[in-house]
């Protein structure tokens, strides 16, 4: 009894230090919490332990820094001459933190190359060595680099999708709604068929930091900053008004401020003449978030026949 008691607590308090934030300088509690926040969503992020990784079939780059890298794996038997449509994903991690070998679903590049897609998952430059407008633009980048080799990878440049989950999901809409970042790179939305942003809630900055606790609110001020300005300039929601890119699917769980944020962005889309599709899927809490990230690829997880929908009717539509 006494063991179960103190499991039980062991697994509130890393619950609870999933939400600290990293404070320079911090208390010594402080920098234990973001240790096990790190620890925990490296093993929440990156799927179920017995789904083996997937080696790529190749890695690239896309500038100088060590960060400004990506892995792409191809459907078995595909010929460089032959185009495939392409999913790229940016993996999540507050803007601060996460990779994409630890905060990807290991389900997801077997099951959308088994479907006949390449598929891209993406490392970008961290806050705060970087800003998120910088982030933006690393995406925007990445994208611009499989375009150029797009002949000789075998990359149909026509069908090309973004995807992210939580900080991934807020950069990939961004891009998807502020044409800015694809045009520093020479590219447009006529470059993107269509974006899935997965259970991100930052696509209105200052509502979103309005409602959060004390320990989030530093995350996001540390990605944000507190300048009203550059909050609206980096929220989504704000840019939806249009042009955009051709095509949306906002999936979710239901924490209280995802479903807010996606159901404020999906009207937002929606006036502005995006077609856009909102899915809710259970689950709660940081739980429900890092599950529908690890999950996805898994045939048997609901948000994943959802996608593969969506992705089947936009790339043969």
């Amino acid at each position: 009894m006494r063991n179960k008691l103190f499991l039980a607590l062991g697994a509130t308090a890393l619950l609870a230090a999933s939400l600290a934030p990293s404070i320079a300088g911090a208390a010594p509690g402080d920098r234990l919490r973001e240790r096990i926040k790190a620890r925990m969503a490296e093993r929440m992020g990156a799927g179920d332990a017995q789904v083996p990784k997937l080696v790529p079939d190749r890695t690239f780059t896309y500038g100088a820094d060590p960060l400004q890298t990506g892995d792409l794996w191809f459907p078995k038997g595909h010929i460089n001459d032959h185009s495939v449509p392409l999913v790229i994903f940016v993996h999540g991690g507050g803007w601060k933190r996460g990779s994409k070998d630890n905060a990807a679903s290991r389900y997801a590049p077997a099951h959308f190359t088994g479907l006949g897609y390449a598929y891209a998952s993406i490392d970008y430059r961290l806050v705060p060595t970087a800003r998120v407008e910088d982030q933006a633009e690393d995406v925007a980048r990445a994208v611009n680099a499989l375009i150029g080799d797009a002949k000789k990878l075998g990359i149909d440049t026509s069908r090309i999708v973004l995807t992210g989950h939580s900080a991934g999901a807020h950069l990939v809409a961004l891009v998807g709604t502020d044409e800015t970042y694809l045009k520093k790179v020479g590219l447009s939305f006529a470059d993107i068929d269509g974006v899935i942003p997965n259970d991100g809630a930052a696509y209105e900055v200052s509502a979103q930091l309005a409602q959060a606790g004390r320990m989030m609110k530093t995350t996001y001020e540390q990605a944000f900053g507190t300048d009203p300005e550059r909050q609206k300039a980096l929220s989504p929601t704000h840019h939806a008004v249009a042009p955009n890119a051709p095509a949306f699917l906002l999936i979710h769980v239901q924490r209280e401020d995802g479903v807010s944020q996606n159901k404020v962005l999906e009207a937002a889309l929606r006036n502005g003449g995006t077609r856009v599709q909102r899915n809710e899927f259970p689950g709660t809490g940081l739980q429900g978030h890092a599950e529908i990230n690890r999950r996805l690829g898994d045939p048997t997880y609901a948000a994943t026949g959802v996608v593969d929908a969506w992705l089947k009717q936009l790339f043969e539509g």
